[in-house]
């Protein structure tokens, strides 16, 4: 009997050992997946900025611009492009919504993101666009990969359609969650203006025509938490200039946007409480299981020996010593 439950428990033991590993390298990187259809928004706010007044050319300070950031995952794109990718892929329809303090619309900058729904690494297919422009995509946007590592990332800047690095600056404490932090400076870049303009009859076309062109740099900051590559806050000190032409008289430059964009708190608070919930889950495919099942294993396996080696044990060496046959003398 000893015998058969040693060797029940030496193949569990085996079981729960291959499992270990088997969930770690095999299953995580299949179930770590941003799904297709996530839906998220974003509310940052830039206080005390600087926005371009358009009736009268001349930059002012106002009280508050509102972001709001949208990110929508397009299914059926999504779909259609996995036939020919042939691994599993996300489409991301975003659009970041620029607002005056009297809710009137400042710019707003539409992008469609396609990338690899465990790595995040970009996959070029048709769509793949910033603000109707096709793109080719070199680096992330948005999301840092599963296991973030403590090195620089390539990030793609929409604004500029390039990618420049984004450096790894170290480690902190944001809310009770341990982030790596992340910076990437975008010098001053002459970019396109947007497609749709502010101003009712002013098109990019119309404004070309003057001269004036539009110049952009940022500072962007990102905290990033490492086990799901979700940035839990992120800021940018954001600066737009429109310069020369006709468009601006006898003036070689004036600011179009300046501001300190921050996340509102309810959305880092909101932020905060659901990437806890999600580094949990990654925590037990990465960590919690399998080092559970590896001590499991271990545990069945010393059993397993002990009742190996009981069972070949006499049980009872007094009896055994007296049942054994008396010598024969001479």
């Amino acid at each position: 009997m000893r015998r058969k439950a040693s060797l029940v428990l030496l193949a569990l033991a085996v079981f729960f050992t291959a499992l270990s590993p088997l969930l770690r390298w095999y299953a995580f990187p299949r179930l770590a997946k941003v799904p297709a259809n996530q839906y998220q928004d974003m509310v940052l706010e830039a206080k005390d900025a600087t926005l371009l007044d358009y009736g009268s050319m001349t930059a002012k300070k106002v009280p508050k611009i509102t972001i709001v950031q949208t990110l929508k995952g397009n299914v059926k794109a999504s779909e259609r492009i996995e036939r020919t990718a042939g691994r599993d892929v996300v489409v991301w329809d975003s659009l970041s919504y620029v607002e005056g303090p009297d809710g009137e619309m400042v710019s707003k900058l539409p992008e469609r993101y396609i990338f690899d729904a465990h790595s995040q690494e970009p996959v070029h297919a048709t769509g793949e666009s910033v603000d109707g422009d096709p793109v080719t995509r070199d680096g992330i946007e948005f999301k840092w990969p599963f296991r973030t590592e403590k090195r620089d990332y390539e990030y793609f800047d929409a604004q500029t359609r390039t990618t420049a690095p984004i450096h790894y600056k170290g480690t902190q404490n944001f809310r009770g969650v341990e982030v790596y932090y992340f910076e990437q400076t975008i010098p001053w870049t002459k970019v396109p203006f947007p497609k749709i303009m502010p101003v009712e009859g002013i098109t990019p076309e119309s404004v070309a025509k003057t001269g004036t062109t539009r110049w952009y740099t940022t500072v962007r900051k990102f905290w990033v938490e490492p086990l799901t590559g979700a940035p839990v806050y992120g800021e940018e000190i954001h600066k737009e200039e429109l310069r020369g032409g006709t468009l601006l008289g006898d003036r070689d430059k004036v600011t179009a946007f300046s501001g300190h964009v921050k996340m509102r708190e309810d959305y880092i608070r909101s932020t905060v409480d659901l990437v806890k919930s999600n580094r949990t889950l990654v925590l037990l495919m990465t960590s919690y299981l399998p080092w559970g099942f590896l001590i499991i294993g271990a545990g069945l396996l010393s059993l397993s020996l002990y009742l190996e080696a009981r069972g070949r044990r006499p049980d009872d060496p007094a009896q055994d010593r007296a049942e054994a046959p008396e010598p024969v003398n001479a």
